[in-house]
């Protein structure tokens, strides 16, 4: 019986002492299983409570940023801790290096500047200078053998042979060297010059002007 008893005790003992976990701890706090699936770029994340992300109604006061999305200013010259410390970026030497706008806007070294070369190359010029819409001239030569009465158009004068075929789609009236001998035409275009729908009219024709979308009537 007495062996019995030191046995029990002896076992209580090596027991207790064997133990490392702590008795005073939860007994969830032994337990070190984890469900956290986190990657490293996603530390800003952290400690954002997103639970109720797609739950809550948005109003004005409570919109709030998305974390990571709003940075703190990067502090230049205040110490080497910071990184942009001393020369703040720009280096020891050289031009770019100085106080004040070493070089102005646009400046390339001494090559073409981009600005330079924009005009230059192939396509639709831009820039200043280069508003001007562009025309396909249509010469009161080319309407002197139309009939009398007649309507007369881009179209038509393509259909007869008067006119080539013309790069732009937009079309404008202009004088020609010869005098305008055709009576009583209508002529359509996009525009016309000021002497060329005098030399139309007074010949007892009309001017009609088309639109440049969809080439309807504008104006009779």
């Amino acid at each position: 019986m007495v062996r019995a008893l030191l046995l029990t005790a002896l076992v209580a003992s090596a027991a207790a002492f064997s133990s490392f976990a702590p008795r005073n701890l939860p007994s969830h706090a032994a337990v070190r299983s984890s469900n956290l699936s986190m990657k490293i770029y996603d530390w800003k994340r952290r400690t954002a409570d997103e639970s109720a992300l797609h739950e809550e109604e948005f109003t004005f006061d409570n919109l709030r940023s998305a974390p990571g999305s709003r940075k703190r200013k990067n502090r230049k010259g205040r110490g080497i801790a910071a990184g942009q410390g001393a020369t703040c970026g720009f280096g020891m030497r050289g031009q770019k290096s100085r106080s004040g706008r070493p070089t102005r806007p646009g400046f390339e070294g001494g090559q073409q500047p981009l600005y330079r070369r924009l005009p230059k190359f192939t396509g639709r010029p831009t820039g200043p200078g280069h508003e001007k819409e562009i025309f396909n001239l249509i010469k009161l030569d080319d309407i002197n053998g139309a009939a009398e009465g007649s309507t007369v158009s881009f179209d038509s004068l393509l259909e007869a042979g008067a006119t080539t075929k013309a790069k732009h789609g937009v079309h404008k009236v202009v004088m020609g060297r010869e005098d305008f001998a055709a009576k009583g035409v209508t002529v359509q275009a996009h525009a016309f010059t000021k002497s060329a729908r005098e030399a139309i009219e007074g010949a007892g024709g009309k001017c009609q002007l088309l639109s440049k979308t969809t080439n309807a009537v504008l104006e009779a």
